[in-house]
């Protein structure tokens, strides 16, 4: 592993420059536990607790210690990916102090644990680190593992590994194949008893020779190439999967308290977006309408969905078609209510919202704005008939409920985008007004 190990001065400070770590303070982060991962524990994990009021969280770290007491980032050494790698495949359990655990669950996988040949880390801006595993079964065969190490720590199991688990196990090839997990459990003081138990790490088929939707559609775009049939696949892969979730999955009828809570949800987006773009305040009798049009009319029954669903979801895979990934919800959501069944046709508005950025790209990137709206409209609607033809129904009857889901996803966007990079909000404003003038 060739990466840079060495975590350089003190932990804490290392760790508030790390990409996954959102809080501002280094001096507000400590150790609530540490759990060894080998017998001399120079191997563990450390759980760090940040208390900084408000953003309260705790975190994942793990460590190796080497000679003259320096530490290396766990996931950058092989020692690290080794000890997981047995937690994963051999069933086998670690225990530390301040009621830390943790134990490998197997899911998918058969035989012997793989024996680790090379390991690198995912690059990129994540939330969680991702470590990429060249490795052998035990007949000899090559097998390739994407190694997920969930690093802010939340009380309840993580919907990444149950849902893709579930998909997967149903036999659909429209995800990765989850071969085991890692479970813990860790001192947290926002939780009843003060521990909190989830999962902490996954492993799953690692695709090679893959590109993400993101790219191949803005390709697409900007070369002004027909993206209808993929568009068209895409939506009908969308649709097999919420079908999967919505049987293996338990589900539950809409009542008062999901439309209540629904519309609140969407009113406080809509106020937030209001309060920074003065379009969109304008707009608020005609915004305020819509959403309350979508709670009140009819909805479908409610289910486990993706949560955070758009282009960059989803890979290209050769020979296998589109295939969807990351379904933890959004991040900064509570993870019980990521566990919560939800509305499908939330995932839909996300993904129309991805055309429409690819559109928006364009014109950002000074291209023929015109052109980039035509090829948007045309994969958005590719996409909702590739959605019904799967689901052997047409969207019609919820119609006024996807709008107000759409319209509330580019609400969220305005206010992400007038606070991080105010020059592309103008994509999310101007669909916040092309969506009104739809249904107006």
């Amino acid at each position: 592993m060739a990466d840079p190990a060495v975590i350089p001065g003190r932990l804490d400070a290392w760790v508030a420059q790390q990409r996954w770590f959102p809080g501002l303070a280094a001096d507000a982060i400590d150790e609530a536990a540490s759990l060894p991962l080998t017998g001399d524990g120079a191997v563990r994990t450390l759980f760090l607790r940040d208390a900084t009021p408000g953003a309260e969280a705790v975190y994942q770290v793990p460590v190796v210690a080497a000679d003259g007491g320096a530490l290396l980032d766990g996931p950058r050494t092989r020692e690290f990916v080794e000890a997981l790698l047995r937690l994963l495949f051999d069933g086998a359990t670690a225990r530390g102090d301040g009621a830390a655990s943790a134990h490998g669950v197997r899911i998918g996988w058969t035989g012997p644990a793989p024996a680790l040949e090379s390991a690198r880390v995912l690059s990129g801006e994540q939330s969680n680190t991702s470590i990429i595993v060249d490795a052998r079964r035990a007949d000899g065969e090559r097998v390739g593992l994407m190694v997920k190490v969930f690093r802010a720590l939340h009380d309840g199991e993580n919907p990444d590994v149950v849902l893709q688990s579930a998909i997967s196990e149903a036999g659909s090839r429209r995800v990765p194949a989850t071969f085991g997990a890692v479970v813990g459990a860790w001192p947290d003081a926002r939780v009843e008893h003060g521990v909190a138990h989830g999962h902490l790490a996954v492993a799953q088929e690692f695709l090679a020779d893959t590109r993400d939707a993101w790219r191949v559609a803005l390709d697409a775009a900007r070369s002004r190439e027909d993206f209808t049939a993929r568009a068209e696949d895409l939506g009908a892969a969308t649709a097999e999967v919420h079908a999967v979730l919505a049987r293996a999955l338990p589900t539950t009828p809409a009542d008062d308290g999901s439309r209540a809570a629904l519309l609140a949800s969407m009113r406080a987006r809509a106020a937030g977006a209001a309060a920074l773009v003065p379009s969109v305040a304008a707009a608020q009798r005609a915004i305020g309408a819509v959403l309350e049009a979508g709670a009140d009319g009819p909805w479908p029954a409610l289910q486990r969905i993706h949560g955070d669903y758009h282009l960059g979801q989803v890979l290209q895979v050769p020979d296998r078609g589109w295939v969807l990934l990351d379904f933890e919800g959004e991040p900064l959501r509570p993870m019980a209510e990521r566990n919560e069944p939800d509305l499908a046709l939330r995932d839909v508005a996300g993904m129309l919202r991805s055309f429409d950025y690819v559109a928006g790209t364009i014109a950002q990137e000074g291209g023929d704005a015109a052109a980039g709206r035509a090829w948007s409209d045309a994969a958005r609607s590719a996409f909702l008939a590739g959605y019904e033809s799967e689901l052997g129904a047409s969207l019609s009857p919820w119609s006024t409920l996807l709008a107000a889901l759409e319209l509330d996803k580019a609400l969220y966007e305005c206010v992400y985008e007038a606070r991080n990079r105010p020059s592309w909000l103008p994509i999310p404003e101007l669909a916040v007004h092309r969506l009104l003038e739809a249904v107006a």
